[in-house]
């Protein structure tokens, strides 16, 4: 699948670029141990670093990354972000802006009338006919200090603008920088295809393959991966 990108030409230089996932795995995840002691089993226990549909989402799509340090401190945030004059017109010169609180208001997601930020993004994306994209939070990422919200942009039509990325600021108490090139969103490109869905009983053949499947995947660890797991090609 060809996705293009395109920026300013005055960022070609300057802008880091959207990344395979699949590139991106965190530190912690590489780090983490395949298996824990665990009381309740009296022994050890596989850790979700052996699940491959856990880190196989986390690989999934591709990374648009932060453009720029931003330094935050308790809800101020600062950066040091200069671009020089823009060859295709008007655009924002901000890597961060908000959302005001009124525009979550009556949302789960709404915290009184704390605004929302929302990151910059100065790519272009296209995706092929029929294909859209999905934007959410980096997956299974829950040490980054905010959640990107989560967006269906038809990008094969809309595919002159840029996509910005609206998160939700979780640590009130966050003293730190947002360092450039952290990811900020996870895109996942999807047919728009109806869905047909069907429904039936276990019975006959699909039974039995339910009761060999369940055996096998109860026998021995590892069958999911062994058996089932589709190898994820490498992405350019």
């Amino acid at each position: 699948m060809n996705i293009q990108f395109r920026c300013p030409p005055e960022l070609a230089d300057i802008l880091p670029r959207p990344y395979p996932a699949k590139r991106g795995h965190p530190a912690w995840l590489k780090r983490m141990a395949a298996t824990a002691p665990s009381a309740d089993v009296h022994g050890e226990i596989r850790t979700v670093k052996q699940c491959p549909p856990f880190v196989d989402a986390m690989g999934f799509g591709f990374i648009v990354p932060l453009v720029t340090d931003i330094h935050v401190d308790r809800g101020s945030f600062t950066w040091d972000w200069e671009i020089g004059p823009s060859t295709v017109g008007g655009y924002t010169r901000s890597p961060l802006s908000f959302h005001l609180g009124e525009q979550l208001a009556g949302a789960p997601i709404a915290d009184g009338e704390n605004a929302a930020i929302k990151f910059t993004n100065y790519w272009t994306i296209e995706t092929p006919p029929g294909c859209a994209l999905l934007v959410t939070h980096p997956f299974n990422r829950e040490e980054l200090p905010f959640r990107t919200l989560t967006g269906l942009v038809d990008t094969d039509r809309y595919k002159g603008g840029c996509i910005q990325f609206p998160a939700l600021w979780r640590d009130a108490d966050y003293v730190g920088v947002l360092e450039r090139g952290m990811p900020i969103a996870q895109c996942v490109p999807v047919a728009r295809d109806a869905l047909n869905l069907e429904f039936g009983e276990l019975t006959g053949d699909a039974a039995k393959d339910f009761m060999a499947t369940m055996d096998a995947v109860n026998a021995e660890p590892g069958t999911y991966r062994r058996r089932f797991r589709v190898g994820k090609p490498s992405a350019g």
